[in-house]
């Protein structure tokens, strides 16, 4: 228990570190930093499927490709889905939407309930109800006193849960789900390493670039590879409690990049907030209870390389 406790509190804390640290890989791009990710993740990860006996996974879609040919359309649309959202988590505390992708996350586990809901016919407790209630007014004080929420956050707790139910009608929401993801993403994440700054940099000998590129490959994987344990370690609805840690960790990484909450903001902000906190204590008196807003996000606990 304590190991499982001290494993996702760590994947949490390097997922915001990542945030962080990609303010620090000047001269390159959100899209320069993607593409190095991506190229640098995928072979540890192989690695880590090999010796995890996970490789199994990979081959089960590999074959079902000969006999489902729905596969050849979703795998490129899982990938594409998924992509976008990795290349935001990068793109966005370089262009000043780091805030706003927080409020995405927080939004995003409130949207998997709506679909939960409504989709799969779960059943809300009452705790979810007036969470999903809190979460509601805060949407529609955005609307007003912003016109709506930025793009950047509409994305984030729209687009993920797409792609979460995408991989759950194909039954690709594992790990070899995932590696034909960042398989398919090779292309483009080759392109953006090196149409970019980053080789002419590299060829200084006083940069620092190479280092700071492998180590965002090493950082990357190991929130990776603490979050996957972390799951196998904890009791479900105690995984999904401390998986709220990561968005409140980049609200922080946020603020010391040098956002902040504007004052017509923070209603927003505290309702969902107040949401989340009715889902907390849920978790807290109702230990056994599988909570909805986490079944999903169980489903992909490795899709964070970010987060």
């Amino acid at each position: 228990m304590l190991k499982g406790v001290f494993l996702s509190i760590l994947a949490s804390i390097l997922f915001g570190s990542l945030y962080f640290y990609t303010t620090q890989l000047d001269p390159l791009s959100g899209e320069e930093i993607y593409g190095w990710r991506m190229l640098l993740t995928l072979p540890v990860m192989s690695l880590f499927l090999f010796c995890s006996g996970d490789w199994g996974l990979v081959r089960s879609i590999a074959s079902r490709l000969n006999k489902d040919w729905k596969l050849w359309v979703a795998l490129p649309l899982s990938s594409l889905l998924l992509g976008i959202q990795l290349w935001l988590f990068l793109w966005a505390p370089l262009h000043g939407h780091a805030m706003n992708v927080s409020l995405g996350y927080f939004m995003m586990p409130l949207v998997m309930a709506l679909i939960g809901r409504f989709y799969y016919k779960d059943t809300l407790s009452h705790w979810q109800k007036g969470a999903m209630l809190l979460a509601f007014l805060g949407v529609v004080h955005a609307v007003f006193q912003a016109g709506g929420f930025a793009w950047t956050s509409l994305l984030v707790c729209l687009g993920y849960p797409y792609y979460f139910v995408l991989r759950t009608q194909f039954k690709t929401d594992h790990l070899g789900g995932l590696w034909f993801d960042m398989l398919l993403m090779l292309p483009v994440a080759l392109y953006f390493a090196a149409a970019g700054q980053g080789f002419d940099a590299m060829l200084g000998m006083n940069t620092p670039l190479p280092l700071l590129i492998i180590l965002l490959g090493v950082l990357s994987t190991s929130a990776l590879v603490a979050y996957i344990l972390s799951s196998k370690l904890l009791p479900f609805s105690l995984f999904g409690l401390l998986g709220y840690v990561e968005p409140v960790l980049l609200v922080l990484v946020a603020f010391l990049i040098g956002e902040n909450i504007a004052e017509k903001e923070w209603p927003t902000y505290i309702a969902i907030w107040l949401a989340l906190a009715l889902l907390a204590l849920e978790g807290l008196f109702k230990p056994n209870r599988q909570v909805q807003p986490y079944a999903l996000k169980d489903r992909i606990t490795a899709e964070r390389s970010g987060s």
